[in-house]
């Protein structure tokens, strides 16, 4: 007996609140540029430059004993966080892990090892078992070229999206997908304004994973919308997009379920070191099977398409390599 978290067949209605979902949607988008403008991003040490010290100690870690260690260094702007580790949690082990953060200093394009060294003299004071496992170092001008490299790499990946589906099928297509891929993004970055969750390039890398996973999804309904569209030519086009989501919709939630079981075991024993990384996966998984539904099609449905695939393609509208499989 085969697991089916759907039916085989549903008649579900998906455009029944387009006008909610789409309105919803555009307001989530509205409100997270807000957020992204009001509250910032909080940038990791790849984008804002400085130092990241971490400590690990056999003896529990001490905020209050550190905080006044580093404050007579006067090196300004320092941040203390214990490292809180699932995994570890789940198996009894102790950890006594904690991540310093100390800002690019003025005139310096990182902290110089004499004030690493005055540092790791201050804490061993405190905690002689302390052990520095890891320590980061990004300047402020390397830091301005990893956000510009960042913004480009997803600015180029959108518009490859664009390009391939418009060769694939017509520009409605690639309207509908980009705009879906456009809310994904802009929701995620909300999401981490709003959260406050450290957004470094682990974070541009998940953000071109669920760009592949959103696409992915998209274009699985968008082949089923080209079959339907050859094979029913009188139905109309709201009955047909609803008659290929409900035909892959086994697939979609099959597919998003799995993958979020495996995100949801890395988020929980993973560590604190892919925490963010895991926690955009999970949400662009979420908001990217939401997006293929309720935002591509439902753009699909308002710019129309062609209905009539069979007659032969001169070229020019787009879809000459709609006939390759890729």
């Amino acid at each position: 007996m085969r697991l089916k978290l759907v039916p085989s067949e549903t008649f579900f209605d998906f455009f029944r609140l387009s006008k909610f979902t789409l309105g919803a949607s555009a307001l989530a988008m509205i409100v997270s540029i807000v957020l992204f403008f009001m509250m910032g991003l909080n940038y990791g040490i790849d984008f804002r430059g400085g130092t990241t010290i971490r400590t690990d100690a056999q003896n529990p870690v001490d905020m209050v004993a550190y905080r006044a260690a580093l404050s007579a260094l006067k090196l300004g702007d320092v941040t203390i966080t214990q490292v809180i580790n699932p995994a570890a949690q789940l198996t009894g082990e102790v950890s006594n892990v904690a991540q310093i953060r100390i800002e690019a200093q003025e005139g310096a394009e990182a902290a110089t090892i004499k004030t690493i060294k005055a540092v790791k003299a201050a804490l061993v004071a405190v905690d002689p078992t302390m052990s520095f496992p890891q320590i980061d170092s990004v300047g402020p001008k390397v830091s301005g070229e990893l956000i510009q490299t960042a913004v480009i790499a997803v600015i180029m990946a959108i518009s490859a999206v664009l390009f391939y589906i418009w060769l694939r099928f017509e520009w409605q297509f690639s309207v509908g997908a980009v705009a879906a891929l456009v809310h994904d993004i802009v929701l995620t970055i909300g999401i981490f304004s709003l959260l406050q969750i450290k957004f470094d390039l682990a974070i541009i890398a998940a953000l071109l994973t669920i760009v592949g996973y959103s696409l992915n999804d998209t274009v699985v309904v968008f082949d089923r919308v080209r079959e339907n569209l050859r094979k029913y030519k009188q139905k109309p086009l709201k009955d047909l997009l609803n008659l290929s989501i409900n035909e892959t919709l086994s697939r979609t939630v099959m597919t998003s379920v799995t993958t979020l079981i495996a995100l949801g075991s890395l988020f929980v024993l993973g560590g604190d070191v892919i925490h963010g990384f895991v926690f955009a996966m999970i949400w662009g998984v979420i908001i990217g099977t939401y997006s293929s539904v309720f935002v591509a099609s439902a753009i699909l449905l308002r710019l129309g398409v062609k209905r009539d695939w069979d007659k032969v393609d001169d070229g020019r509208s787009g879809t000459q390599f709609a006939n390759i499989d890729a």
